[in-house]
């Protein structure tokens, strides 16, 4: 039957009914992703707030009639024509993508039938972006621009350790707990993304600086209930926010004079940028950085290559007498 047909047929009852199965299926969606995929809530959330985007464009395109098992691939396609219209960057596109296909993939488990509308819908091009890094140069110069005369800077100091001696994303620092640490192994235990968890090494530094922070600080610190087991604390003995240390690693990198965009990500994109330009493994460096797919990872070599077009670009004869 013509769905547009079919839809003025319908009676308010109807309409209701069709609202509610969206939300419901949206909802038993988000269930799935948290339950069977254990995706983080900010993933959950973010794929959920992409389906939930999709449904309100059927509504604007008077589709609202529509049930989830009844969208065609053209719909689809709309969909991200009206983005890209919008000025909709490509990566964002293409997490949206990402979203809708689990959302009918999630549709098919209980409706054999059903075929899933994105299969052939190709991913926008997201492009590469090369972070930027900090040379060990310039690493030093922040470390020695952290006082280390206060009980905080004892702790930014361990932490920085950490951020670069481990590649710790900034979410993994501010919730490492003190039973994940396996000092006499050089370990600790890092949950990440999809609270997947992962054995991390990290330096003898960084475990000296902890293991100051720990004696000389925390160990005297009157700590909040629920941040007993965690390691970095604030003045008041509550678990520092990530807010909170990406402020710290501004403000260190101005004092050390230096004028890039600095944020605690930064620390561990140089963390594999110099692994690899040292001749370490890309699986090792991928297993340590907690990547699902190695093709992120490969992102430093990428980064390396760059550099080294740059410097043909910049030195070389052939290129110096063009100019």
């Amino acid at each position: 039957m013509d769905v547009l047909y079919f839809k003025f047929s319908l009676n308010l009852q109807e309409y209701s009914n069709i609202a509610f199965m969206w939300s419901t299926e949206i909802q038993a969606f988000g269930n799935y992703l948290k339950i069977e995929r254990g995706l983080s809530a900010h993933s959950n959330s973010g794929y959920v707030h992409d389906v939930s985007k999709f449904a309100q464009f059927l509504t604007d395109q008077k589709l609202d009639a529509m049930l989830p098992i009844e969208v065609q691939e053209n719909h689809i396609l709309d969909f991200f024509k009206v983005m890209h219209d919008l000025g909709i960057e490509a990566s964002s596109q293409a997490r949206s993508l990402s979203g809708l296909r689990s959302f009918f993939q999630f549709l098919s488990l209980e409706n054999p039938d059903f075929r899933d509308p994105t299969v052939h819908i190709k991913s926008p091009q997201k492009g590469r972006h090369l972070p930027d890094t900090l040379s060990f140069d310039e690493i030093e110069l922040i470390l020695d621009s952290n006082d280390m005369s206060n009980p905080q800077g004892i702790r930014n100091r361990a932490m920085l350790e950490f951020l670069y001696g481990a590649g710790l994303r900034v979410s993994e620092l501010v919730s490492l707990k003190l039973t994940d640490i396996y000092a006499d192994l050089g370990l600790i235990k890092v949950r990440g993304k999809g609270d997947k968890e992962r054995l991390v090494p990290a330096g003898r530094d960084a475990f000296r600086y902890l293991n100051l922070y720990l004696e000389e600080v925390r160990n005297h610190m009157d700590c909040k209930k629920e941040a007993q087991n965690i390691v970095f604390l604030n003045r008041r003995g509550a678990a520092l926010s990530r807010v909170m240390v990406f402020i710290i690693c501004k403000e260190l990198a101005a004092k050390a004079g230096i004028t890039k965009t600095i944020s605690p990500h930064t620390f561990r994109h140089s963390f594999a940028t110099h692994l690899i330009d040292g001749g370490a493994d890309l699986r090792a460096v991928q297993e340590m950085l907690g990547h699902e797919s190695i093709l992120t990872t490969e992102i430093y070599t990428h980064l390396d290559r760059a550099y080294l077009s740059q410097m043909v670009h910049d030195y070389h004869p052939l290129n110096r007498r063009a100019t």
